[in-house]
């Protein structure tokens, strides 16, 4: 029998989740901590890394790292509120408050996502009203409970922000939402009324959960995520550079490789550049980089009526996709492109150019290149790291009928290789930072003449044909999201380039 922190010591008994009906609950206000309840996890520690890191850099995260046994030692042993107040400072403190919101906006509602808790969701989804009552600051979780998980409102602890618009690594009155601290935030917010279901993991919940008129405790054990596409909102866009969750020990381990792993990319990508392919090739597998290849790769002469170009439609998993097309054709592709770094483009073992965004100039370039050789598009025109191919543009389907569909796929056990709102410039570097990265390149059959303009077909029922072609070749789902829907999503803008930097400036709706 679980007690409560209160002065009197009242004995309190909760029943495990699994006893919580759901039917008839369509009416009914629940309130739910997070950590350990409606996440698996009980510790938020990942979380903080995640924030560090992806806005603080390299060395926030190190700091972080090196401070978390004291953290653990302040949670456990002195107070909960005191282990979190030092990870919020060492994780917050003068970095911009509207990073931290991009951050929890475009990184953390991926990992959380693979952690929901089944039988907690399994009540929370069945409630009207939704609360989540929360340690962790509300800047962090609130856009993941409200558009993943459908919450109504987050109450969590509130951060300091200086007039500089700078988190100062302090919280706000009246501390940390620990212990009576969720009990006050939820007399708050609800006044006389009385929630119907209270659910929590821990000792310092007991005390919110007896407010409310049912209360339900989740027992610590193995259970599987629920399936990501059981959430409200399907997670099809998300941003950041790690791909495994960053508990402490991962963390030590991805910190610990870093600097080795930066030199191997440097030496890889120099592999790519200066030696010839076939070399490359080679070299590049015994650096621990795979390239698989399915499918025949056409040779120069299938293009038809004396056209000297091929026309490659790749499906965008990072902007290596035509390095990587290239290395399993065994000849440099020129590829067009949109919005990358000026770094990867000095930087790049093949030809590069960039699109103007005007139909027109792009269409006369693009006919121009096919001309003289190969070229390799990516029609969804930015990449997308879950299996879902994005709205395919039918420009290059007007300009050639020799159309040669490409399937891409990647496999990154550390890093991603791409992002939406940091800088572009390390892109090659992330992936070829990983330990072994690898990328599968399958040559689909020429388009036949029936299927292409040439043979009556519209270029829209061209590129969404090639979409369906390649979705069901990779096993992804196809969608009508464009590069302004991922860029809306992940960094608030549409994802246009500026005429003179290289930054997103246009704000628009989907």
């Amino acid at each position: 029998m679980p007690k409560s922190r209160d002065s009197r010591q009242v004995v309190q008994v909760f029943e495990e989740i699994g006893q919580c009906r759901s039917e008839g609950r369509e009416g009914q206000t629940i309130v739910s901590d997070l950590d350990g309840t409606l996440l698996r996890g009980r510790s938020s520690f990942p979380y903080f890394m995640l924030i560090a890191f992806e806005v603080g850099g390299y060395l926030r995260s190190v700091l972080l790292l090196l401070t978390a046994p004291i953290i653990w030692i302040l949670y456990n042993f002195v107070s909960e509120a005191a282990g979190i107040k030092l990870m919020i400072f060492v994780s917050f403190a003068g970095l911009k408050a509207s990073k931290i919101q991009l951050a929890s906006r475009a990184v953390l509602p991926r990992f959380y996502a693979d952690d929901v808790h089944p039988e907690t969701w399994r009540v929370l989804s069945s409630f009207g009203k939704r609360y989540i009552l929360s340690a962790n600051p509300r800047i962090m979780i609130e856009v993941f409970a409200k558009e993943y998980l459908g919450a109504d409102e987050v109450i969590g602890t509130e951060i300091e922000v200086s007039k500089g618009g700078r988190a100062t690594g302090f919280v706000k009155h009246p501390g940390v939402l620990v212990g009576d601290q969720k009990a006050k935030a939820l007399k708050r917010t609800f006044g006389d009324q009385v929630p119907d279901v209270g659910t929590g993991d821990r000792e310092s919940d007991y005390e919110f959960i007896s407010m409310c008129k049912e209360g339900y405790i989740v027992p610590e054990g193995k259970t599987d995520a629920v399936p990501k596409e059981s959430l409200p909102r399907p997670m099809i866009f998300h941003d950041g550079r790690f791909a495994r969750r960053p508990t402490p020990l991962v963390a030590l381990v991805i910190l610990a490789y870093m600097p080795f792993g930066f030199v191997l990319a440097v030496i890889r990508m120099a592999c790519g550049i200066l030696l010839p392919i076939s070399w490359a090739i080679t070299v590049m597998r015994l650096l621990g980089v795979t390239i698989k290849v399915k499918g025949t790769p056409p040779s120069r002469a299938c293009s038809k009526d004396g056209k000297l170009g091929v026309l490659f439609v790749c499906s965008h998993r990072t902007l290596l996709d035509p390095v990587m097309l290239s290395f399993a054709l065994g000849r440099r592709v020129t590829a067009v492109t949109y919005s990358i770094s000026r770094l990867c483009e000095a930087i790049s073992p093949i030809r590069t150019v960039p699109l103007s965004r005007n139909r027109e100039k792009d269409a006369d370039m693009i006919k121009k290149l096919l001309a003289v050789g190969d070229l390799a598009v990516c029609p969804e025109g930015t990449t997308c790291r879950e299996p879902f191919l994005l709205r395919f543009s039918a420009l290059f389907a007007e300009l050639t009928d020799d159309i040669v569909p490409v399937a891409m796929s990647n496999k990154m056990t550390m890093f991603h290789g791409t992002t939406a709102t940091g800088w572009k410039g390390m892109d090659p570097f992330y992936f070829f930072m990983d330990i072994k990265p690898t990328y599968e390149v399958n040559f689909l059959e020429q388009l036949p003449r029936q299927l292409t303009c040439a043979g009556g077909k519209s270029s829209h029922e061209v590129a969404n044909y090639i979409q369906r072609l390649l979705a069901g070749t990779l096993g992804f789902e196809c969608t009508l999201f464009t590069r302004k829907d991922k860029y809306k999503v992940l960094a608030g803008n549409d994802g246009s380039v500026a005429p003179k930097k290289s930054l997103f400036d246009k704000v628009a709706g989907c």
